[in-house]
């Protein structure tokens, strides 16, 4: 059985979570660089595999998937090693819960409009859209509050085990503790604050640190 391939970039939120997930589980698996944002795109050859062109794409022994979750999920029940989903339904529920807030309202305003706006941006050079970034900031206030409200107390977001709500925030929150205004927002919510000083102790975290 060949060993699963992920394709995209190291630099991606998702792909990250995506590969979080695979060493979480101790899976063996390539990463295919893949980069959209390469001069004409994403190849044609890889719309066979994610038909909207985005990464990361999966492939496991012929078996093909698209969209972050699905992918983690897959990880996570197909391979042997620590369950990263709850058992009890009400925190895998909570869990999904708190991907689903990641995906809707946190990652755009925390990585887009926050860390791209007042860090990459200031350091080519480009000018800032203020205005996105003071429209993000409530954004990503009210993100951060209901992290900590749904936390359950524990050590990770849903309790004592870490699971893939864990995998989700990380990459997100790594691009978004860049920016200046990032650490006093962070300092209101101890508990997240501690669970963000955790999560990049992991060694699958430091593993994954972009090299572009």
């Amino acid at each position: 059985m060949r060993k699963p391939v992920l394709y995209g970039a190291d630099y991606s939120v998702y792909v990250r979570i995506a590969r979080l997930a695979l060493l979480e589980k101790g899976v063996e698996h390539e990463l295919a660089a893949l980069d959209i944002f390469a001069e004409g795109g994403a190849p044609e050859w890889y719309r066979e595999l994610h038909p909207f062109g985005r990464i990361p794409a999966f492939e496991h022994d012929g078996f093909h998937l698209f969209e972050t979750s699905a992918i983690t999920r897959y990880v996570d029940e197909a391979f042997a090693g620590p369950a990263l989903q709850p058992e009890e339904p009400r925190r895998r529920a909570v869990m999904n819960q708190i991907i689903g807030l990641l995906d809707a309202y946190a990652y755009r305003a925390m990585v887009w409009d926050i860390y791209v706006e007042t860090v990459s941006k200031s350091k080519s050079g480009s000018e800032v859209d203020q205005a996105r970034v003071d429209a993000a900031i409530p954004i990503a206030e009210k993100s951060l509050a209901t992290l900590a409200r749904l936390g359950h107390g524990g050590r990770w977001l849903v309790g004592d085990e870490l699971s893939l709500a864990d995998l989700h925030a990380a990459p997100i929150f790594a691009y978004f503790a860049k920016a200046p205004i990032a650490a006093p927002m962070l300092d209101r919510y101890g508990e997240l604050r501690a669970w963000w000083e955790r999560i990049q102790a992991q060694p699958s975290f430091a593993s994954t640190e972009p090299t572009s």
